[in-house]
C-alpha cells in the first residue's frame, strides 16, 4: 500500500450533531446505495430517522468511525424482531429478538483496512452475543469483512424482495483484533 493511501489513525467515539450531514451525504452515493441494497432516503427522512429510530433508541450503541479525525463513516447495533426481517412482524414474539450490526462508511475509505480496524474496535464495545449481520450476498467485501471477524453464515434473511445471507457471531468465534 503506497504512503498516500494508508490511514494512520481509525477510531470510533459517539456521533455528533455534525456527523448526521456527512452520514446523510454517504448514503446519497449510488454505489454505495446499489452494493447495500438500501435505499437513499431524502433529507428530512434521514434526518427524521436517525434523531428517532438510531440516536433515539437508548438501547442501540452507535458510534461514528473517524480516520486521521475526520469523520469515516457509522457502525450501530440495535435489537430487532427477527420475524421483522424475514417480513413476518406480526408474528413477533420477545423471544425473537437478535442483536444486529451494521455499518456505513464514505467510498473513500473503502478497500483502506477502515472497515477491518474500526470493527474490530466496535467489536470490543458491543460484547452482546450472538450478534447478527445481514449484507447483501453482491457486497463481497461486507461479507468477507464480517468473516474476517469471526462471523459465520447462519441462513438467509428476505427484509424485502431479496434474500440477504445472515450472519452469526457467537462469544467463542470473536476475532475484534484482526
Amino acid at each position: 500500500m503506497s504512503e498516500d493511501v494508508r490511514i494512520r489513525d481509525v477510531r470510533i467515539r459517539d456521533v455528533r450533531d455534525t456527523d448526521l450531514e456527512v452520514f446523510y451525504e454517504q448514503q446519497l452515493d449510488p454505489e454505495a446505495v446499489r452494493r447495500a441494497r438500501f435505499p437513499a432516503r431524502d433529507r428530512e427522512t434521514f434526518m427524521t430517522h436517525w434523531a428517532t429510530k438510531v440516536l433515539g433508541d437508548r438501547t442501540a450503541l452507535v458510534q461514528a468511525v473517524t480516520v486521521d479525525g475526520e469523520t469515516a463513516g457509522s457502525i450501530v447495533a440495535w435489537w430487532a424482531d427477527h420475524a421483522d426481517r424475514v417480513g413476518q412482524a406480526d408474528q413477533a414474539e420477545e423471544k425473537d429478538r437478535q442483536r444486529f450490526i451494521g455499518y456505513w462508511f464514505g467510498r473513500q475509505y473503502w478497500g483502506r483496512g477502515v472497515g477491518t480496524r474500526s470493527l474490530g474496535l466496535f467489536l470490543r464495545l458491543e460484547e452482546t452475543r450472538p450478534l447478527y449481520a445481514d449484507p447483501f450476498v453482491g457486497n463481497t467485501a461486507s461479507v468477507r469483512l464480517l468473516e474476517r471477524h469471526g462471523f459465520r453464515p447462519s441462513g438467509t434473511v428476505r427484509p424485502g424482495e431479496e434474500d440477504f445471507p445472515l450472519l452469526v457471531l457467537h462469544g467463542e468465534d470473536a476475532q475484534p483484533g484482526r
